[in-house]
């Protein structure tokens, strides 16, 4: 059975995206950190891993693109998955002041929260965030989390589907230790470090209408080891194996000062 590494508990949107992603029976490994979930696929601990990289109301998950620059894996492909938030506690509505979850479900419910001026409280995980209230047992303490984590840890749903936007996807890279062959239908993801001169970033992108290849997702993120120096993380449409992906790699290579190609796979839809 295909062993599949995600972070948080059971419940977390990572494992429902997990279970959706693989059309087949998995078994799911919850671990406590992105590092330790990319780790267990690298170490062949599990088969694959599950991240989730951006959110369509608060945007990238930092710690996962960070991440990707140095992991071994290859992204074999992606998931977007329908977020839909619930209030989960002992309480009536009127009865919470306070709210734990985790820092991006707090944001994509920021107008619930405020709106009944409560108080919030980060945690690891959202699903983790049902197991803390409900040892805590006061009706004034709540948590934002998924239906399947209420189910799971058997604490009652107060409100559901509170979040700012009802339209909230969380798009998610499946990484395993084998590329996918291309399937007419690929997306390519590189990461790229470019000189400090004027026009640097725009001899990339050049080549990008050149090849007639769309782009689409461009997101820089801090270099940790220089100050002020920057990773460009880029999603385009193409894969590896076809010649003119290939070749217009080639000519962006040249032009930077380090690139990684993290992988090509199959575009997932946005149902």
């Amino acid at each position: 059975m295909i062993r599949v590494s995600f972070q948080g508990e059971r419940g977390a949107y990572s494992e429902a995206a997990s279970r959706a992603f693989f059309d087949e029976e998995i078994e799911t490994v919850p671990l406590p950190t992105f590092a330790e979930v990319l780790d267990s696929t690298s170490k062949g601990k599990t088969d694959f891993s599950v991240l989730p990289v951006e959110n369509s109301i608060e945007g990238s998950v930092g710690e996962s693109y960070d991440l990707l620059y140095s992991t071994p894996l290859d992204a074999i492909g992606e998931h977007y998955l329908r977020i839909e938030h619930c209030l989960i506690g002992n309480g009536s509505l009127k009865d919470v002041d306070t709210v734990y979850s985790h820092p991006q479900a707090l944001g994509q419910c920021r107008d619930f929260i405020e709106n009944h001026k409560m108080k919030t409280v980060p945690t690891y995980d959202t699903a983790g965030s049902v197991k803390i209230i409900k040892d805590i047992g006061t009706k004034n303490v709540a948590c934002i989390a998924s239906r399947m984590a209420s189910e799971i840890y058997n604490m009652p749903i107060i409100a559901k589907e509170i979040a700012n936007n009802l339209n909230n996807y969380t798009r998610f890279l499946v990484l395993g230790r084998q590329q996918k062959k291309e399937t007419g239908k690929d997306k390519t993801s590189i990461i790229f470090s470019i000189k400090h001169e004027p026009g640097s970033l725009y001899r990339i992108i050049e080549n990008f209408h050149k090849y007639n290849v769309n782009l689409t997702k461009i997101e820089s993120r801090p270099n940790k080891t220089s100050a002020w120096e920057y990773n460009f993380y880029v999603d385009f449409e193409g894969h590896l194996e076809n010649p003119k992906i290939s070749e217009m790699l080639e000519k962006i290579k040249k032009e930077t000062l380090f690139m990684k190609i993290l992988g090509s796979y199959p575009a997932a839809k946005l149902n």
